[in-house]
């Protein structure tokens, strides 16, 4: 079904979708020791996506488990799922819910609020459609990604570890990306 609104998306498909995990990524990096990125992901994660007839009246909702943090370092991993960062036992999940989607011709924007460690505050993520089509299972499937840059310290992730000489262990802006595929609901 293709959007009868003067947005036109090649290929669109009005429906609900499921976030598929085994083919999607929740991303992020951060600065570290003011030298380098350390990239992460969550390897467990769910959302469903409504994509209405009129693509700016979309919604999405997704929750991400934060015990499931992967950054290829048992120990930092340990670390980040403490008290000093997200307090998953307290804490368990994040979760995102969209508040509007916008468009400005082809450039696309996903507003919502992004709840983390307790905390809820207003994202803004660039969107890409990245395209709608079937699948070798003969179902559907969308394409998407997303990224967007956020304050830990605004979510209270608000560990200091300065450095002898200046600057922080780890820095206080996350960069987060996602690349999300979704299949689409049977009728």
């Amino acid at each position: 079904m293709t959007s009868s609104t003067s947005v036109q998306i090649p290929g669109y498909i009005a429906g609900t979708w499921d976030i598929d995990a085994s083919h999607s990524t929740v991303g992020f990096s951060v600065r570290h020791m003011m030298v380098s990125k350390v990239r992460g992901y969550f390897r467990e994660f769910s959302g469903e996506i409504t994509t209405a007839e009129d693509p700016t009246q979309s919604t999405v909702t997704a929750t991400v488990d934060m015990d499931s943090i992967d950054t290829r370092q048992e120990q930092r991993d340990a670390h980040i799922k403490s008290a000093d960062f997200f307090d998953v036992g307290n804490h368990t999940v994040m979760t995102f819910r969209s508040t509007a989607v916008k468009t400005d011709g082809a450039d696309w924007t996903v507003e919502g609020e992004l709840t983390l460690k307790g905390i809820t505050k207003p994202v803004t993520l660039a969107l890409e459609v990245n395209g709608f089509g079937p699948d070798a299972y003969g179902g559907t499937r969308a394409g998407f990604s997303a990224r967007t840059e956020i304050s830990r310290k605004e979510f209270g992730v608000d560990i200091d570890m300065p450095m002898d000489g200046g600057g922080v262990v780890v820095g206080d802006k996350i960069s987060v990306e996602l690349e999300i595929e979704a299949v689409l609901r049977a009728a």
